[in-house]
């Protein structure tokens, strides 16, 4: 599932492929942009804000957002790809390399100076060089919200999805119902980030140290199952903020109050 390192490491390969290089070929498959044509612009880089990247061409930026299902690839220059065409959405090629983004929920090619526009409402994020854990914690602090749906709001924080905001509150032993306004943010908002760091440079993900097939998490997508700590049945419920953006929750009734 995409989250916040999931990106980052997704920036970092496809800047590492293209950064410096002449665009060859630019296709953009949504409508709306499908007629831009970046072709013989120079990549300056490609850049993670939470879960949106940004490729900055030129003057422009073509923004995309993973949601739950897209995913960027790189590719040499000829090399068979591993999705079906019809799924790509947007082709960033050069002599070299062909960047690929299949199944994106959200592309859009605008002017870089316009980039405020799309990923401005964003709160702080833990991997960017600006990170202000202060003024995440604090905003965190005045949501009354249960904190589940309140860690997963990206104007708080870029880049937590619903694993690391399962997670985050089975480590620090906070039932995901109990509104944020009853939670010591500041503590979350340490846990949060440093789950996101730890993780940023390494597959697969592990919230437990241990990168084992099926070992990898407290508590998330182990309903039923015990406990790592007690041995309690794990439990698993739904929230969101609305009816339609429900996420599956996970928690320890035991270690968790």
């Amino acid at each position: 599932m995409p989250e916040g390192d999931t990106v980052f490491r997704a920036a970092r390969r496809l800047s590492e492929a293209l950064a410096g290089s002449v665009v060859t070929r630019f296709d953009i498959r949504v409508p709306g942009s499908a007629t831009a044509d970046l072709r013989g612009e120079t990549v300056h880089d490609v850049v993670p804000r939470g879960k949106h990247l940004l490729h900055r061409i030129g003057d422009f930026s073509l923004h995309s957002h993973l949601k739950m299902e897209g995913e960027w690839h790189v590719y040499r220059r000829g090399e068979k790809w591993r999705k079906p065409a019809f799924k790509a959405r947007a082709i960033v090629g050069t002599a070299d390399w062909d960047a690929v983004g299949f199944d994106l929920a959200m592309v859009e090619v605008l002017p870089t100076t316009d980039e405020e526009r799309v990923v401005g409402h964003l709160g702080p994020d833990p991997l960017a060089d600006d990170w202000d854990p202060v003024e995440a914690a604090r905003v965190l602090a005045t949501d009354p919200r249960p904190i589940h749906v309140a860690l997963l709001d990206q104007r708080t924080v870029a880049g937590f999805g619903n694993e690391y905001a399962n997670e985050i509150l089975f480590v620090r032993g906070i039932l995901p119902s109990r509104p944020a306004t009853e939670v010591d943010t500041a503590a979350v908002i340490d846990v949060g980030a440093r789950m996101l760091r730890a993780n940023r440079d390494r597959t697969p993900r592990t919230f437990t140290g241990d990168a084992r097939a099926g070992r990898t998490t407290w508590v998330y997508g182990r309903a039923r199952r015990p406990c790592r700590r007690c041995g309690t049945a794990i439990r698993e419920g739904s929230l969101g903020a609305t009816a339609t953006s429900e996420r599956n929750v996970f928690w320890c009734p035991n270690c968790q109050r």
